[in-house]
């Protein structure tokens, strides 16, 4: 479990961020948050190349890369407020996914047992199984509930003669225990799949997921509200799970499996924003992002963006539990605080 560096591309951390290894528990031993690259495509069903995902979420910005990045909007600097170290990425071979998923969940298991936020970044959303079930080893299985922004459902169950897959991944957490089913919350489902089997396996499980139909009739915020409530309920924290296909293709071409209709980017920033100030976040990860269609990093920029909203909020969230004064979205931004 030895730093790797970078498997694909050169070997940068996030944004400039101080570098850790694994193997070595004393070079993160204070770390808030740890960033886990995933540089896996061995699960998808259809475009690969979400192994350049991590590589391109690190390096997505016009800003000197100097572990510096303060929130105009939540007035903290969540590479600075925290303390963020990156350990790289997990040597992950596309042609072995139990060997992969196994080397993944080992370290983020070590990093959540740090008493660190492992946040990763994929690769294919196959990942979501050892990064859940990772962090649910250190705070209880079935104690932590899991909030899934997607296109799909990712409930499938046996594809192409494999339990292991991109569309698979959910079913498995909640098979294994690592995740309870009524405490599944998923946001910004669409398109065709998956079909009526898939669905009744889902609603006996006891699921929740918003569809974007009822999403734009109720309202996102109203939907989320609804969905904190649920994931608090009796369990220890909550993990994020953000497929960038959440967001409508117009602006997240780079993705492997693009569905039209979904969120817009600045809705999916706000959200993560809520999710990681509301609620006792332990664990993110941001998956799907394939540069090779990506069109002017758009996509790269979107997951970067992501990552960076998950620390302020964080951050801000930490700072106000310290006595602060709470965050208001509605102060003006020349008003300080």
């Amino acid at each position: 479990m030895s730093r790797y560096g970078a498997m694909y591309g050169p070997d940068l951390t996030f944004l400039g961020v101080s570098g850790c290894d694994l193997s070595e528990p004393a070079s993160f031993a204070d770390a808030d948050v740890v960033i886990v690259g995933a540089p896996f495509d061995g699960g998808t069903s259809h475009r690969p190349g979400t192994r350049f995902g991590p590589s391109a979420i690190r390096q997505a910005c016009y800003l000197p890369h100097d572990g510096s990045r303060p929130s105009l909007a939540l007035r903290v600097d969540g590479l600075q407020d925290l303390r963020v170290y990156d350990a790289g990425d997990v040597e992950m071979f596309a042609g072995d996914i139990e060997r992969s998923l196994g080397a993944l969940e080992a370290a983020v298991y070590a990093v959540a047992s740090s008493g660190a936020i492992p946040i990763v970044l994929g690769g294919d959303h196959s990942i979501a199984l050892p990064d859940a079930t990772g962090v649910a080893r250190k705070h209880g299985l079935g104690r932590v509930s899991l909030v899934h922004f997607d296109a799909h459902a990712d409930t499938g169950d046996i594809e192409f003669g494999s339990l292991h897959g991109h569309g698979q991944p959910m079913r498995r957490l909640i098979e294994s225990g690592a995740v309870r089913g009524d405490r599944f919350l998923q946001i910004g489902l669409r398109g065709y799949w998956p079909g009526p089997e898939t669905l009744s396996w889902m609603a006996e499980q006891r699921m929740r997921s918003y569809e974007m139909t009822e999403l734009v009739a109720r309202g996102l915020d109203d939907c989320l509200s609804e969905a904190f409530a649920i994931a608090t309920d009796e369990c220890e924290g909550v993990f994020l799970s953000v497929d960038v296909d959440v967001v409508d293709p117009g602006m997240a071409p780079g993705t492997g499996t693009p569905e039209p209709g979904g969120l817009t980017s600045r809705q999916l920033l706000d959200a993560v924003r809520r999710c990681c100030y509301e609620l006792p976040v332990v664990g993110v990860d941001v998956v799907e992002v394939a540069p090779p269609y990506d069109h002017a990093d758009i996509t790269a920029y979107l997951g970067n963006r992501v990552v960076l909203e998950a620390l302020s909020a964080i951050a801000r969230r930490r700072r106000d539990a310290a006595g602060g004064p709470p965050w208001d979205p509605r102060q003006p931004l020349l008003d300080g605080r």
